[in-house]
């Protein structure tokens, strides 16, 4: 992202923070670094901006027209995020970016920071720090510092706290640590308690060739792995562990989003897949399911987690899904199925065993499946944990690779 010297950006909205704003950016310039100051204001101009609102909004895709002097503000806001988003993606001297401000404020510039590649420093002081930040950091290395007073004039405690936030930024920007070396390529895993022994057995058997990257597959678990193929840092997934999608289309705790299997469409890496641990839904403490759920097949796996069975019509829904996006994937691609059960207690014997429910999984997949030069559907007569199992990922990875290369 950095080339020559590198620009702490400092973004907020100049109409509101514009002398918290300036502090910060003169901090950083004290403390030795180079310092922008960006104006992301959608009310007035500032004349102390190194980049006005203006530049800013020509960035959105229907000119700044559609950023500024809108009535609705909240409109505004969200289109000056784009624009945002947009502007900094053109920038090649980004050394860190800080933000300042409030709820509105910080959902603006955290947008923008999400789409920047892991690895670009990235803080945020902000009044909401202190609370539920998954939806401002999502899968990204965002910090988020709490302003302890509103970002609201200068004081004794906004002094500390922004001076803290400024120097920070300068200090990312100056001293960027080493490169790590790169004579490993990175590989995305994806495991959750019920897949272990699958993906540790698959990971001792390329981790002399790869640097492998494993996901506990939470929500927040599949996104960074796609966070960090998009940003360039993965050779290939290995994405056993589908567990999201249940997730995602029944209500669970741990869910994907819409955008899931979107970084294997988009880069083209090589992909292997499979299903493992979609027999279930997560949820929390028993008392916490749902109530149109607690007559089902539940499984307490600890005090803060229980499990729900899927039926054959969750699991066909749950199927198409994943079919429909595996479809749209031009890079390699291999998508296996355990035939002997997808998960460590959907085995015979273990409460989650329910054949009817997988053999509904396997047969949307088939049904779905579109043939192509790229992608192969192997089912494989093993349990998800089953060396068998394993051995036949390792080989279908090394044969996309193969044929990728």
């Amino acid at each position: 992202m950095s080339q020559g010297t590198a620009q702490v950006y400092v973004v907020g909205t100049c109409d509101t923070k514009e002398a918290e704003l300036v502090y910060a950016r003169d901090l950083v310039r004290a403390a030795g670094a180079a310092a922008l100051l960006v104006d992301v204001g959608t009310r007035g101009t500032s004349a102390v901006a190194d980049v006005p609102a203006a530049e800013v909004a020509r960035h959105h895709p229907e000119g700044a027209g559609a950023v500024l002097g809108r009535d609705d503000r909240g409109a505004a806001v969200s289109a000056m995020a784009e624009a945002l988003t947009r502007f900094l993606a053109t920038r090649t001297d980004i050394g860190a970016v800080l933000g300042l401000g409030g709820s509105g404020n910080t959902a603006l510039v955290t947008r923008a920071m999400r789409a920047l590649p892991v690895g670009v420093p990235k803080l945020m002081v902000s009044t909401v720090a202190s609370g539920h930040t998954a939806d401002y950091v999502g899968p990204n290395d965002i910090a988020m510092m709490y302003s302890v007073v509103d970002v609201a004039g200068l004081n004794a405690i906004s002094r500390r706290v922004i001076g803290n936030a400024a120097h920070a930024a300068a200090g990312m920007a100056l001293r960027a640590p080493p490169e790590a070396p790169a004579d490993k390529p990175g590989l995305g895993l994806t495991m959750f308690g019920v897949t272990t022994a699958c993906v540790t057995q698959v990971r001792e058997a390329l981790e002399a060739e790869y640097e492998p990257y494993v996901f506990h597959a939470t929500g927040t678990g599949g996104q960074s792995m796609e966070k960090l193929a998009d940003s360039g840092l993965l050779a290939g997934f290995l994405d056993i562990t589908t567990t999201e999608v249940p997730d995602h289309l029944f209500g669970g705790v741990f869910p994907c989003t819409a955008d899931r299997f979107g970084a294997a469409i988009r880069t083209r890496l090589p992909y292997v897949g499979s299903v493992g641990a979609v027999d279930m839904v997560n949820f929390g403490a028993k008392e916490t399911v749902p109530a149109q759920y607690r007559d089902r097949n539940l499984y307490v796996h600890n005090a803060q987690v229980t499990l729900m069975r899927t039926t054959p019509e969750e699991n066909r829904r749950t199927g198409a899904f994943i079919v429909e996006r595996l479809n749209r994937m031009e890079g390699p691609v291999r998508f296996l199925l355990p035939r002997g059960g997808v998960s460590a207690i959907d085995v015979p014997g273990m409460p989650f065993h329910d054949p009817a429910a997988d053999a509904a999984l396997f047969e949307t997949i088939r049904a779905g499946w579109q043939a192509a030069p790229n992608r192969r559907l192997v089912e494989v007569d093993a349990a998800i944990n089953d060396p068998a199992f394993a051995q036949a990922l390792v080989a279908a990875f090394r044969e996309a690779v193969q044929e990728r290369t």
